[in-house]
């Protein structure tokens, strides 16, 4: 069990900085922290729809299998919060165009 658990918490992490690639550049760019390397997210960026779909399936995965073995009273709060981080990189995913939009109008 701690394998799925290990693997849905990794996979949420790996989908939240893949959602997160979109704003990163435009965010450094406010701060002012901008160059050529910002190009590197473009790369990212490609997968991030296959990032986020195996995540999904690795957390849907862990839930099942919690509740299988009839841990899950005792996982829930550890589910919940890779189930949150993966739902957070679909809404930011979704939504990229508009945080980008708000970020530019704050330049």
């Amino acid at each position: 069990m701690q394998k799925f658990l290990g693997l849905s918490f990794m996979g949420s992490v790996s989908a939240l900085g893949v959602a997160a690639c979109c704003i990163l550049p435009v965010t450094f760019m406010l701060v002012g922290v901008g160059g050529s390397w910002l190009a590197v997210f473009g790369k990212i960026a490609a997968a991030s729809y296959y990032v986020l779909a195996v995540s999904s399936v690795l957390v849907a995965l862990s839930w099942l299998t919690a509740f299988q073995r009839h841990s899950l009273a005792k996982l829930k709060w550890w589910l919940a919060g890779s189930t949150a981080m993966t739902a957070l990189a679909w809404v930011v995913v979704f939504n990229e165009t508009r945080i980008n939009d708000y970020l530019i109008l704050q330049m």
